[in-house]
Order: C-alpha cells, then sequence, then structure tokens
C-alpha cells in the first residue's frame, strides 16, 4: 500500500473510530436509562466495542508502517 492509499485509510478509520464511538454513547446512555436491563442493548454495545477495538488495531498498524 503506498502513502497515498494509507492516508485515505487512515482517514476511512478514523471516521468509522468516531461513528462507532458515538453509537457507543447513545448505547451506553440507553442502556443506563434503562437501569442496565437490556440484553439488546448490551449485545449491540458488546458488538460496537468490538469493532471499535479492531478499528483501533488497524490504526495502530498503519502507524506501525510509518504513515504517520
Amino acid at each position: 500500500m503506498d502513502d497515498d492509499e494509507k492516508g485515505k485509510r487512515f482517514l476511512e478509520l478514523i471516521n468509522e473510530q468516531n461513528n462507532a464511538q458515538w453509537n457507543i454513547v447513545a448505547k451506553l446512555s440507553s442502556l443506563i436509562q434503562l437501569k442496565w436491563t437490556s440484553p439488546q442493548l448490551q449485545n449491540d454495545l458488546e458488538i460496537l466495542m468490538e469493532k471499535h477495538s479492531k478499528i483501533t488495531k488497524e490504526l495502530n498498524s498503519l502507524d506501525d508502517d510509518s504513515i504517520l
């Protein structure tokens, strides 16, 4: 992957990470309002956390390849 492609991927990942973070906050807010009793929201939150973790790992691997 050349530097231009890495830069584009980096920006895509930052956008995905930002969206995941906002979704995590929204799910947490809903869970708090429901007093942590929604298994569906808990599952959604777990999936979002896994997605966020994968994005962060990919961002870190781009950094290891000296994109920044």
